[in-house]
């Protein structure tokens, strides 16, 4: 790629970046249904993706069965957290799991593999809506427009510094089996831009937060984070799949954005719920 045509990327890749920020800092503020209608759209269109990436070559069907029962599983979940209703999210989740058997049954005698396609199915459900509908609780929580400020912005420094850094820096190879772009120097400078953020957002928007527990947060979801990335390039480096979709332009799918998030957002509901809250 020449000089020119890797500007072109990179502007491409901001320009997207910051109209989807500026959506996203919009729906946050707003909260309620506008921040669980963006949840539930990116659900859509990373379940999409997801089953893009396992989909195996050759002419199917548009949609399986097994599939459909996955977008209505995820659509059940995010209006569970929604209505701040965590009864009937876990409800959702075990009946996904019944409607998966059932629909193995006929499968089954002429399609051994149909059990691989269950076990992906019901691990792309908490894979991908589980987390989002995490995130909507987290930010109907107490201070929960902060908290998924301080939980995105975390996330998205350390993505940004671990990619130029490793850009402009990196020499070894973090995991090359996975994801041959990653280094370890693009890690440790994506780590770091999350203690400096994680650090600097609690003191100026959770001043109630100590240290310690600050310290704790922005370690370990920056960690979660990048495991979250290497989660994705797993799948798609085994399907042989560069990219998780093309609706972001410079970024790739919903899928490769926030895959990160979507390792994060558990880490830091947890967190917010116990040790923070201590």
């Amino acid at each position: 790629m020449t000089a020119g045509a890797k500007g072109q990327a990179h502007l491409k890749r901001w320009i997207t970046g910051l109209a989807a920020l500026a959506v996203l800092i919009a729906c946050v503020i707003a909260g309620g249904g506008v921040f669980s209608l963006l949840a539930g759209l990116g659900c859509f269109a990373c379940q999409w993706e997801y089953a893009r990436i396992l989909r195996p070559p050759g002419p199917r069907p548009l949609m399986q069965p097994l599939e459909l029962a996955g977008y209505a599983a995820g659509l059940g979940v995010i209006l569970a957290a929604h209505a701040g209703r965590t009864d009937i999210l876990l409800a959702v989740l075990s009946l996904n799991v019944v409607a998966c058997g059932l629909l193995s049954l006929q499968r089954f005698p002429s399609d051994r593999s149909v059990l691989d396609a269950v076990a992906r199915q019901v691990q792309g459900v908490c894979y991908i809506p589980l987390p989002l509908a995490l995130l909507i609780l987290l930010r109907s929580a107490p201070g929960g427009t902060a908290w998924v400020f301080l939980l995105c912005a975390v996330i998205f420094a350390g993505d940004t510094a671990a990619l130029y850094a490793g850009t402009l820096w990196g020499r070894h190879k973090l995991c090359p089996a996975i994801s041959p772009g990653k280094t370890v120097e693009g890690a440790l400078a994506g780590l770091a831009a999350n203690l400096a953020v994680g650090m600097a957002g609690t003191s100026l928007f959770l001043p109630e937060v100590g240290w310690a527990a600050a310290l704790a947060f922005a370690v370990a979801v920056g960690l979660a984070g990048q495991v979250g990335d290497l989660f994705e390039s797993e799948w798609k480096r085994a399907s042989n799949v560069k990219d998780s979709g093309g609706l972001l332009p410079g970024h790739g799918g919903v899928l490769d954005r926030i895959d990160a998030l979507l390792f994060a957002a558990p880490v830091a509901f947890v967190l917010r719920m116990t040790v923070v809250s201590a």
